[in-house]
């Protein structure tokens, strides 16, 4: 389970995306206690900072696109609880040249990252009224 506090306004792992802090769609936001990097209006990366495997970059992107950019980057695995996304962790050997190759990317826009925020439904209960 995803660490449950909240991450710090000023999250140690900022420095990966400041390259695209100037792109559109830029927001970062607290996310299940990691911080969510939205770029081009899609959800890009969540930096963790928690015990493994939360320490590091969470990638979301669809599974079509496991193979090649674990092919390009293989320090790079599907994540082990979120296996729908990829993982990048920080104690790896090679994790700021991973992580900025994979930031230049995001931030030309490549579309094997990344995925669409869900529309929040609308969860208010309705009353019924009474017919006389």
């Amino acid at each position: 389970m995803p660490p449950s506090k909240k991450p710090p306004k000023h999250h140690h792992l900022l420095w990966v995306v400041e390259p695209l802090m100037e792109e559109p769609g830029y927001l970062q936001k607290p996310m299940f206690g990691c911080l969510a990097i939205y770029v081009h209006y899609r959800l890009m990366l969540l930096m963790c900072s928690g015990e493994e495997p939360w320490n590091g970059l969470l990638i979301p992107t669809d599974h079509q696109f496991h193979d090649s950019i674990r092919e390009e980057w293989p320090d790079v695995v599907q994540h082990p609880v979120l296996k729908k996304w990829l993982y990048l962790q920080e104690t790896c050997e090679n994790f700021e040249n991973v992580a900025g190759d994979i930031v230049e990317a995001i931030r030309i826009n490549d579309n094997r990252f990344g995925v669409e925020p869900q529309v929040k439904k609308n969860r208010r209960k309705t009353t019924k009224t009474r017919t006389s």
